[in-house]
């Protein structure tokens, strides 16, 4: 329980090596990150799932590690060869988890070890997994002589996702981002985690991010396009539900012209058609004939773009002069997506034991009113003293954003 047991070599090239001696033929890793083998051949389709490669040299000099594709086996983190086989008579052996640029193992590209486990495991310390905190929640809070005598697991495990769910939503670090490229057809669906979203941006060749701004009143996405019939009622089909057809509003969303939106005929009354001046990839290229900037909205008064979010889909639309942009959507995730393996900050680690202590007691019956309302009070101080801890404030970062805060601002 928050111990280092893995090496430097582990920890930051995913590495562990051993020395055959002729007689031993397991040998044991120990890194954090279990061993998964599909299959040691290259060309078996399984091959694909192992998230390490086994590498032998016989002077053990880098530049001269080969990848080892002959039978061995992996159980319980144990590499184990054959009798007779070479790395069991005296070879250094190597095993490289996948990493983001192969390792430095693998005397070929071909051989490096692409992947990343390695990556992964980066600023793990700073977490525990939820199988960890159950597992502690047991030793710690059930059992003779204290507040909750015995307690299933499954209870256990159950009121640790609820306090996780709501610990995600405004305590812990659950805001998660994905670099995504906009189709030809401007929609994309929403990540599988995905719970709000908390920004938009498109990226520049910069690399410099360009706030894109909710649609909101400008357009919206129907959750229902019933096909009507020439009087208007929705038609339906031989079992009687409604026939559902593409949505019309959202195809003139995609097909209009974004330099349209800030234009009258656009249907957006008071705004000047002479305001802005863009390129033909719809680019802001300066003002057009500058002072007549009268009667803009405010909310539609940017370059950048809109997004829509289609409900009924689970997309997220776009308008016509981003596509092909690269995008990064930061979005907020529930904490539970990986189930079992979802990390914890160690900070909030305490608040989740009280909220769980306080959820079983509460819902026992014949339990006195004094502990529930003693837990509660609890429960709300952990989650308090979490939230300071997590904020993570700087003195410097504020001073620097505060030195911009005497110059005049003109409205």
């Amino acid at each position: 329980m928050s111990l280092i047991t893995e090496t430097n070599q582990q920890y930051y090239q995913g590495a562990q090596g051993f020395r055959g001696d002729g007689v031993e033929l397991s040998f044991k890793t120990t890194f954090d990150t279990d061993l998964i083998l599909g299959s040691f051949d290259p060309n078996n389709i399984n091959y694909s799932l192992n998230n390490f490669k086994l590498y032998t040299s016989t002077s053990g000099l880098p530049g001269s590690y080969v990848e080892y594709i002959t039978d061995f086996s992996v159980v319980d983190n144990s590499i184990t060869f054959e009798a007779g086989s070479e790395p069991a008579n005296g070879l250094y052996i190597v095993v490289q988890l996948k990493k983001l640029d192969g390792g430095l193992y693998g005397a070929t590209e071909a051989e490096k070890a692409y992947g990343e486990v390695v990556e992964n495991n980066y600023g793990g310390y700073s977490y525990i997994t939820l199988d960890d905190a159950i597992d502690n929640f047991m030793v710690g809070y059930v059992g003779d002589g204290k507040l909750i005598q015995t307690a299933k697991k499954s209870d256990v495990l159950f009121f640790a996702k609820r306090g996780l769910q709501e610990f995600s939503y405004d305590t812990l670090k659950s805001v998660k981002s994905a670099e995504l490229t906009i189709p030809i057809s401007l929609t994309l669906p929403l990540p599988q985690d995905y719970v709000s979203y908390v920004k938009v941006s498109w990226i520049d060749q910069l690399g410099v991010k360009h706030v894109i701004y909710p649609a909101n009143n400008l357009t919206t996405s129907p959750y229902y396009t019933q096909i009507q019939d020439e009087k208007g009622v929705p038609t339906q089909d031989n079992f009687g539900s409604d026939i559902e057809g593409t949505s019309i509003t959202q195809e003139r969303w995609h097909e209009g012209n974004a330099q349209d939106f800030l234009l009258d005929n656009a249907g957006l009354s008071g705004i000047n058609d002479f305001a802005f001046n863009w390129n033909q990839n719809g680019e802001w290229i300066g003002y057009r004939n500058y002072g007549e900037l009268y009667g803009l909205d405010p909310q539609y008064s940017q370059m950048n773009g809109w997004f829509n979010l289609n409900e009924r889909e689970g997309k997220m639309s776009f308008s016509s002069h981003l596509v092909n942009r690269l995008i990064v959507l930061e979005y907020v995730s529930d904490g539970l997506a990986y189930d079992s393996d979802t990390k914890i900050p160690k900070m909030a680690e305490e608040a989740l034991y009280v909220h769980i202590l306080h959820a079983i007691i509460s819902t026992r019956a014949n339990q006195p009113e004094y502990l529930v309302q003693r837990l509660k009070k609890e429960r709300s101080a952990k989650l308090r003293n979490t939230k300071i801890r997590l904020s993570n404030i700087k003195l410097e970062e504020i001073t620097q954003v505060m030195r911009g805060k005497s110059k005049w601002i003109k409205h």
